[in-house]
């Protein structure tokens, strides 16, 4: 009885999220001393100085470590909106009002029937797992912004591509919430609202698109899954290193290049495991309602009915809970085939999740848990063991390979209960209406997603 009152009363979830973000405002602003290098020069140095830049109309396009789409401007200046507050201090302050924002968010969707109250609570856990870190970067507002994307796409479409649109000129990686999400309009909306600021952009502030060429040129980052190739390596006389380079700590040397190169591949691979997913999905007619299958058959759909009651996305397996679905695995694929997992990556991740969560008929539970878990390891190799990570040793080598072995677990179980939720479920063995051995027709327990 505890545990259920907890879960549909606000009063715990504000008091646990008051409890912690407290404890993360008081990391940033240096009362209290985190272990480790200090995560929050990022912005007192950083993006203060792109500030300086920004404010004249330019992008800071001769700086290497500018390598984000232009709409990261709106992020990078808007502790401006706190004029009486040190820079850094504004930063952080309008971090923790975002971390508040996305809670009403997920408390307000997770009521309802089909929804559930645990998105909110693991926003609440999961956010401080990662430390102060997740105030000293921009990514939980671009994480903010993907999670209302979700939030919108059952019943405001266009609303919804439009935020994936301003998401993805933020940090490009919200153009991934698309993926799941039924009928033309979140797309039309994405394409035309990403095109017109993206054009804003090109015209108004010179060097708004310099960050293509940065990232292309970006080597292999210590953390990712392919730096566990070199770790090892360091230990049998590989002869590279690890530097600054291009605002972040990279392996330098023999072979990095071609590891480099099948991340990219892995990426590409990954791409085009979505695209095979969105285009079985699309095809797999969904199962009818309890109304529809009661219907006789006098009051069936007629040819002559339009043609919009009678879709293939109408009846596909897009219901509210899979654009979440989809998302999330979308990224989680992107992440873990990435030449670069820094510690803010997992934001993204836990901003997915929480959504997930929302809907009781998500299929991501073990997923998310493992997100979590991946969190927690995380804060663990940076800031705290981020020494042990860059000299390779035993200790840093083991942290990383139980950080993204949790990540990439998270991938291929996610990837398919996606499957087998959307695909397998109503379109086995190519037969509309057949089901895969073991799986339920029931109808999902939320509605479907927009599909006009």
């Amino acid at each position: 009885m505890v545990a259920r009152s907890a879960g549909r009363s606000p009063v715990w979830l504000v008091a646990v999220w008051g409890a912690t973000r407290l404890l993360l405002l008081l990391f940033v602003l240096k009362v209290l001393v985190f272990p480790g290098p200090d995560v929050t020069s990022d912005v007192s140095v950083i993006y203060r100085d792109w500030y300086e830049v920004l404010r004249t109309g330019t992008f800071p396009s001769d700086d290497v470590t500018w390598q984000y789409p232009p709409a990261a401007a709106f992020a990078i200046l808007s502790p401006a909106l706190l004029p009486f507050l040190e820079y850094a201090t504004a930063f952080f302050v309008l971090a923790c009002a975002v971390d508040a924002a996305v809670l009403a968010l997920l408390w307000r969707a997770g009521r309802g029937s089909g929804r559930s109250p645990r998105g909110a609570w693991v926003w609440v856990v999961g956010v401080p797992l990662l430390g102060p870190t997740v105030y000293a970067r921009y990514d939980l507002m671009v994480t903010a912004v993907a999670v209302a994307a979700l939030l919108a796409a059952g019943r405001h479409a266009r609303v919804a591509g439009a935020l994936a649109a301003v998401g993805a000129l933020l940090k490009v990686w919200p153009a991934l919430v698309l993926v799941g999400m039924g009928g033309r309009r979140p797309w039309v909306a994405a394409a035309v609202g990403g095109a017109g600021l993206a054009g804003l952009f090109a015209v108004t502030m010179p060097g708004a698109f310099a960050f293509l060429t940065f990232q292309r040129e970006r080597g292999v980052e210590v953390e990712s899954l392919g730096a566990l190739v070199f770790h090892v390596a360091r230990h049998f006389g590989w002869e590279g290193g690890v530097l600054l380079n291009y605002g972040s700590m990279e392996f330098l040397g023999p072979h990095v290049d071609t590891v480099s190169t099948v991340s990219m591949g892995l990426s590409a691979a990954a791409f085009g495991w979505l695209l095979l997913w969105r285009v079985r999905a699309a095809r797999s007619p969904g199962p009818r309602s309890p109304r529809s299958r009661s219907q006789p058959p006098e009051s069936q759909p007629q040819p002559s009915e339009s043609r919009s009651s009678r879709s293939p996305s109408s009846r596909s397996r897009f219901a509210a809970h899979t654009a979440a679905d989809a998302a999330f695995v979308a990224v989680l694929l992107f992440t873990v085939t990435s030449r670069v997992i820094s510690p803010q990556y997992l934001v993204w991740l836990v901003g997915l999740a929480t959504v997930c969560r929302c809907f009781r008929a998500s299929r991501m539970r073990v997923p998310v848990a493992l997100v979590l878990a991946a969190s927690l390891v995380t804060v663990l190799e940076f800031p705290l063991l981020f020494a042990d990570v860059v000299a390779s040793t035993p200790l840093g080598i083991a942290l990383l390979a139980v950080r993204n072995g949790l990540l990439v677990a998270a991938a291929l179980v996610g990837a398919r209960a996606l499957w087998r939720d959307t695909v397998r479920r109503g379109f086995a063995g190519g037969r509309p209406g057949a089901s895969g051995p073991g799986i339920s027709r029931a109808p999902s327990a939320d509605s479907p997603a927009t599909a006009g």
